[in-house]
């Protein structure tokens, strides 16, 4: 079995393990752990994903994350991605959790937010390049750039979560 996975419900019950792949394929919900990254004065990290992954190779990402594994939390997860690919240890924030249609499979999203150190070592496997843009020129980025759908629907919902919040 590839990268094993916990197959979901609606109600984001655990029906039992599959492989990432299938669960992809066969349109099966599964946990997705994200993180919207700050630094100190409100910037957000923005990223572009290597060439040779094999999902959304090139594409830019305003979230920072992957599969939950099998028994993980999402914050788990969440902490677990941050120090995979930015090399950053950090305890992220569950902020929300919906069921997001967009991108290759319907998946459970849980977004985190986490306040990033200065320093950020991407694993280059990973991670092309990464920048720190404000709010607006963020914005701009995602009408400019190729972004994963995730990216679009995370950060809207996002945007929208804060202004509740506030």
């Amino acid at each position: 079995m590839d990268e094993p996975v916990e197959r979901v419900d609606e109600q984001d019950r655990v029906l039992g393990v599959v492989g990432r792949r299938q669960a992809v394929r066969e349109g099966w919900l599964h946990r997705v752990a994200v993180t919207v990254c700050r630094d100190e004065r409100g910037r957000i990290l923005v990223h572009r994903r290597s060439e040779q992954l094999s999902r959304f190779p090139g594409f830019h990402e305003v979230v920072v994350g992957g599969a939950v594994h099998v028994g993980e939390s999402y914050e788990q997860a969440a902490a677990r991605e941050l120090a995979e690919e930015l090399g950053v240890r950090v305890r992220p924030r569950l902020l929300f959790r919906f069921v997001n249609r967009s991108g290759l499979s319907p998946h459970w999203l849980g977004v985190h937010e986490a306040v990033m150190p200065d320093a950020v070592v991407p694993d280059r496997d990973e991670v092309a390049w990464h920048g720190l843009l404000t709010e607006p020129e963020l914005r701009s980025a995602l009408l400019e750039w190729r972004f994963t759908p995730d990216s679009h629907e995370a950060f809207s919902r996002y945007l929208a979560f804060r202004t509740t919040q506030s």
